[in-house]
């Protein structure tokens, strides 16, 4: 899954019950980040509320959203 979190890109993806959370840069590259843990008992139904709560002190004035792009 890949969403557009305040602006900046980021891909989950889901392997051997364990969530990953990869950068993703402009180039196409792509590196995973340490920083963001996500539970494995977070479901992809509920992956954009956790983001939200978890990440909102990435966001600011016109700088407010968070949605998925794949």
């Amino acid at each position: 899954m890949k969403y557009n979190v305040y602006k900046r890109e980021i891909e989950i993806i889901k392997a051997h019950g364990t969530w990953t959370v990869f950068m993703l840069g402009s180039d196409g590259k792509k590196r995973v980040s340490h920083d963001i843990f996500i539970p494995s008992t977070v479901s992809e139904e509920n992956m954009e509320t956790y983001l939200e709560d978890l990440l909102h002190e990435w966001a600011s004035p016109g700088n407010d959203k968070i949605c998925k792009i794949d």
